[in-house]
């Protein structure tokens, strides 16, 4: 079995100190401020806001300013998307303004309305173009720019190695690279080993993305690619823990702040809910938490369709919280909880 301590080691990036190698991936719609401060409160080394379009930044439009907040943790990193380069160099500047650390490029976004507007993954069809943002980035800001891509937009165009090589040449500081081309989306299994061929194009950090939920996973990853971190998406859907577990597992040490028990874990999504209502208020908080309320409930606990449908569609903040009471505090015990660790 690979070596799962690499883990817990810190890694540079531009100067910027990562306190270990195991990061929250950038979800849109997911890893807002809240769920970020609790991914962080576990363990995660790393944790990245969910992807911000630069030209809504740059134009000021409402909810772009939000995503962009700095939250209060040691390393505030922003992703941004777009494909003009006066927009990337604005939104950059002004994610730098609002604190950000470091500032990540999408060129990795599968999602039909991200590359349908040329921008995302659909990048990597234009490396010339992909390149001039990058340059429009590194020359707007003086903190480290990233970049996180595909393995290419299809099979028959695997140019992730030559995009992270023109992106180092250019002065990016790190790249992440999910096992799997645009046209994949998250169907099959991701790549792991072709993540090699990035890491042996540059001298940079090169994170490894796609598949992994367990620290023997997260130890494979980086055994097959060569990678010097790994970066953890889905897998965190109903366990912002996910990430902290697998640092945890690295040191031999239980999880920082993990539920353990079914009051625990009641008055964890409870709480995780609230603020999420503190975040956007009351009527988009609602909207917003449903996704979250979804998935701790697919994982954690058993509850009827009827129940389910009462949680997730009431408009009334009291009553979805004494329903998720019932609905956790009930269980005889929460077998879920260490899945991942």
């Amino acid at each position: 079995m690979p070596d799962v301590t690499k883990l817990a080691s810190p890694l540079e990036v531009g100067g910027v100190r990562i306190r270990n190698r195991v990061f929250l991936a950038p979800m849109s719609g997911i890893t807002d401020e809240p769920f970020r401060q609790r991914a962080h409160a576990h363990g995660a080394g790393l944790v990245v806001s969910e992807m911000v379009a630069s030209g809504e930044l740059a134009k000021g439009r409402a909810g772009s300013g939000l995503r962009i907040r700095h939250s209060g943790l040691p390393v505030h990193m922003v992703q941004l998307a777009g494909r003009e380069a006066v927009h990337m160099a604005e939104g950059a500047r002004i994610a730098a303004g609002e604190g950000a650390d470091i500032i990540d490029i999408n060129m990795g976004c599968p999602a039909k309305k991200v590359t349908g507007g040329y921008a995302g993954s659909a990048l990597m069809r234009d490396l010339d173009h992909a390149l001039s943002l990058i340059e429009a980035v590194v020359g707007a800001v003086d903190v480290p720019v990233t970049v996180k891509m595909r393995l290419g937009w299809d099979e028959s165009a695997l140019n992730a190695p030559m995009l992270a090589r023109r992106a180092e040449q250019a002065g990016v500081r790190m790249v992440t690279v999910h096992g799997r081309t645009r046209c994949q989306f998250y169907q099959g299994t991701a790549d792991w080993r072709a993540i090699a061929r990035v890491k042996q194009a540059v001298s940079i950090p090169v994170v490894a993305n796609g598949d992994v939920g367990s620290p023997a996973e997260a130890a494979l990853i980086l055994d097959q690619s060569g990678a010097d971190a790994v970066m953890i998406g889905r897998a965190h859907y109903g366990a912002p823990w996910t990430a902290g577990s697998i640092v945890a597992a690295a040191l031999a040490e239980p999880v920082s702040g993990m539920p353990d028990s079914p009051q625990a874990l009641t008055d964890y999504v409870i709480a995780h809910y609230e603020d999420m209502l503190t975040l956007y208020g009351a009527e988009s908080g609602l909207r917003q938490a449903r996704k979250h309320l979804g998935w701790y409930l697919d994982r954690h606990a058993v509850t009827s369709d009827d129940w389910r449908k009462a949680i997730l569609t009431s408009f009334e903040p009291g009553r979805v919280i004494a329903l998720l009471r019932d609905m956790f505090s009930s269980a005889p015990e929460a077998p879920n909880l260490r899945s991942v660790a």
